[in-house]
């Protein structure tokens, strides 16, 4: 794809409704407005440009696909089991306990959350704060409900990361999917927020952004942790993808390593 083209698409997506993609891995970020031409039928960037302007459902649409994570419940569940073991029984010295999952995509992991704090008995102190840049994948997660086809691996990823109860106890089964205990969603706030352009919101005692920066440049990837950095708590841990690092960030020095395997780190001092 011509690169004359992506900066016309950015540049019309910046100015019309602020969304800013310019730093976004630039190989993934074609692939993926590639497909989204092929599977809407759409000839070439200009021709997007004037389906993205026709109405908001287009555009709404279009940043799902752009932004949309494949994901799983306890995904990689090495990373669950540290939580389990090593993260969440030192917040729960607190009071209180605020965590952010920072691009949630379709609620798998806030679900994930939910059940492990449910389990540990923790739940009742928690307030969970969940945010996307896609108001439909927003919209997914707060209806927390699963497909049966993909509750297999759910449900092995579970066990794998130390679940000891009926998993299937956590929902309810009405119509093909699963159904997450309302009484569990109920501790969660959903937000539109998007990791490049808005602000911090409140401080954190574990923020969870994983598998979303790797479609990030480096430039961008700074910008995200800086913003993480001001929104921790001093000794409040931040949780990024497997596939993921802090070594090149610029903001490296602010944090420790808990957990390397699995990327888990804890906010040693303040910028």
């Amino acid at each position: 794809m011509i690169t004359e083209q992506i900066d016309l698409l950015n540049s019309f997506l910046k100015q019309k409704f602020n969304y800013d993609f310019s730093n976004y891995a630039i190989s993934s970020y074609e692939r993926r407005i590639d497909r989204y031409l092929m599977l809407r039928k759409i000839d070439n960037i200009s021709a997007l440009i004037t389906y993205l302007e026709a109405s908001k459902v287009n555009l709404d649409d279009f940043i799902e696909e752009i932004t949309v994570n494949t994901t799983e419940m306890f995904r990689d569940p090495t990373v669950w089991s540290s939580l389990r073991n090593n993260i969440l029984p030192v917040l729960n010295k607190n009071q209180n306990i605020r965590i952010w999952h920072a691009g949630c995509s379709s609620g798998e992991e806030v679900a994930s959350m939910l059940i492990l704090l449910k389990e540990l008995g923790m739940l009742e102190k928690c307030k969970l704060y969940a945010t996307d840049l896609s108001t439909q994948m927003l919209n997914h997660a707060k209806e927390a409900k699963f497909r049966e086809k993909n509750m297999e691996l759910n449900r092995e990823n579970y066990y794998k990361a130390g679940g000891s109860n009926n998993f299937n106890d956590f929902f309810d089964y009405k119509n093909e999917f699963y159904h997450l205990d309302k009484s569990l969603i109920d501790f969660v706030t959903f937000k539109r927020h998007n990791l490049v352009s808005d602000a911090a919101f409140t401080k954190f005692d574990l923020i969870l952004c994983r598998n979303v920066m790797i479609y990030f440049n480096k430039d961008l990837q700074d910008v995200v942790i800086e913003k993480f950095s001001q929104s921790l708590f001093k000794n409040a841990f931040l949780a990024i993808g497997k596939k993921e690092s802090l070594i090149f960030c610029k903001h490296v020095d602010l944090f420790s390593v808990v957990d390397e395997e699995n990327k888990i780190y804890k906010m040693d001092r303040k910028a």
